[in-house]
């Protein structure tokens, strides 16, 4: 209960004036063999350009957090990211869904190859819900920076449209789930995957977009 008290004081405190507090963000740590270790600098960076452009106080390091321990309900966002296999225990997905449903935030994003995996994970956290298509005149989409076709396209993976969905738990979005997008691709050092510029910085804007909007919906 300390632990669900402390996230949602946390919350209200940032719906109030999220430039007087030192926020922490963490990396999701999940079992299942996929590399959930994936985009080492995409946090780092997008922490960097989000303090620069906006009055969140981020702590400048990204922090690693097990789905099924305790201190989840430390970070009221939590970025989850891979390729492969995502496999939650019993324990694991309630503990998630108790995160989510004290305040918390998640943030999937699909680094190619998770879709067929975390789609069935997720429904151990939420049977009752389904992934929605969020509209483009979306809160999300229109923060400080204006997305007005929705989620960008940062790499091809199967040339389908970027997609933005989420999980609408009692008329608040708990989980956005950036889909043929590779958001944190476009955030990392640019030198990895030699992206554009162009699509670095719109990978940011819409990851600074999706930070103030997590502290501000509450």
């Amino acid at each position: 209960m300390t632990k669900y008290l402390s996230l949602l004081f946390i919350l209200f405190a940032t719906s109030l004036t999220f430039a007087q507090s030192n926020l922490s963000i963490a990396k999701l740590k999940y079992d299942g063999g996929g590399d959930w270790y994936a985009n080492k600098t995409a946090l780092p960076n997008l922490i960097e350009f989000a303090k620069r452009e906006t009055a969140i106080n981020l702590s400048e390091d990204d922090e690693v957090v097990e789905i099924g321990s305790p201190d989840l309900f430390l970070y009221p966002y939590v970025y989850m990211t891979g390729h492969g296999n995502v496999v939650f225990s019993e324990a694991e997905a309630a503990n998630l869904r108790k995160y989510l449903e004290a305040g918390g935030f998640l943030h999937i994003d699909d680094n190619y190859g998770l879709d067929q995996f975390i789609r069935l994970e997720m429904k151990k956290v939420f049977p009752e819900l389904e992934f929605v298509e969020l509209p483009f005149d979306h809160p999300i989409y229109n923060q400080k920076f204006k997305f007005s076709n929705g989620l960008p396209k940062i790499h091809e993976h199967d040339g389908q449209p970027a997609q933005g969905l989420g999980l609408v738990y009692e008329g608040r979005l708990v989980c956005f789930y950036s889909y043929e997008s590779d958001l944190g691709n476009g955030w990392e050092d640019q030198s990895i995957h030699n992206d554009p510029q162009s699509k670095r910085i719109e990978a940011l804007k819409m990851g600074t977009n999706i930070l103030t909007f997590c502290f501000t919906q509450y």
